[in-house]
């Protein structure tokens, strides 16, 4: 039955109680990154204790001493996530450093441009192995410790446009995004029992150092420009808000879904520009 509009109700709608974080822990995975770093940074403004995670342990030491110094309790640890045992070292790093695992965010990812008729397959592995493969198997020992817990949980995976729209000598890393959008779906369906939601965010062309060099090149960032109706990149911050909708209660009825952050990249195409 819903509960009546009350003062306390009202109260509850106020954005510092909806999207609060509090008592939570949130595992970032390649959180030293352009966009992983701002999702801790949003996770543990939001109240979560945040354990931090990269390839490199000088990155993350220092993401840990920013967040500590925003006053955010943070955790980090360095691992290679092709490792075997990755996804049940991330888990048991949470538990003990911080207490439990409520959030993950599945944000590491690697991609390889170059023709199809050009790749390799020790490539084809690496990237499927870390955007597809690590996600599913993060995602299952993160779950396994939520039931446990029998509090429920939240798993955000970050997908991309790219999922849905595919580019030239992209062949790998777009396939394996759609993978990790359909495994939302599927997690979403076996664990809402346990009380464990499952979203992507798909964000668009985003400024990161990452994307540099295309957006350095101005034929690909007119071209860009001409298909995107925000005309402009994305900023990583802007990503952050779904992030919280999705991890916190806000979104407590929000589960298997793909939310596209792209600027209306994905809306449908614009007739051409020159002048743009």
């Amino acid at each position: 039955m819903s509960a009546p509009l009350d003062a306390d109700a009202v109260r509850a709608l106020a954005p510092g109680e909806l999207y609060s974080l509090a008592g939570r822990v949130a595992i970032v995975t390649g959180a030293a990154g352009g966009l992983g770093r701002w999702f801790a940074a949003g996770l543990g403004a939001a109240g979560a204790r945040v354990l931090v995670t990269d390839l490199e342990q000088e990155p993350v030491d220092e993401l840990v001493t920013l967040l500590a110094g925003a006053g955010v309790e943070a955790a980090g640890v360095e691992v290679d996530l092709a490792d075997e045992d990755a996804p049940e070292r991330l888990v048991a790093a949470a538990v003990d450093e911080l207490g439990g695992v409520h959030v993950l965010v599945n944000n590491a990812a690697v991609n390889r441009r170059m023709p199809m008729l050009e790749m390799d397959r020790d490539s084809w592995d690496w990237i499927t192995r870390i955007d597809l493969r690590l996600p599913y198997f993060l995602s299952q020992a993160a779950a396994r410790r939520m039931i446990a817990q029998g509090e429920g949980g939240s798993i955000v995976s970050i997908s991309s446009l790219n999922a849905l729209y595919a580019l030239e000598q992209i062949s790998v890393y777009g396939p394996a995004k759609a993978g990790l959008s359909q495994l939302t779906k599927v997690m979403a369906l076996e664990w809402a029992e346990h009380g464990i939601r499952a979203n992507a965010i798909a964000p668009g062309f985003m400024d990161t150092p990452l994307a540099a060099p295309v957006w350095a090149d101005d034929d690909m960032r007119r071209w860009i420009l001409n298909r995107v109706p925000a005309e402009r990149p994305g900023l990583p911050r802007e990503l952050v808000g779904a992030c919280l909708l999705l991890a916190s209660d806000a979104g407590s009825f929000l589960t298997g879904q793909t939310l596209h952050v792209d600027g209306g990249a994905s809306a449908g195409g614009r007739w051409f520009h020159p002048d743009r």
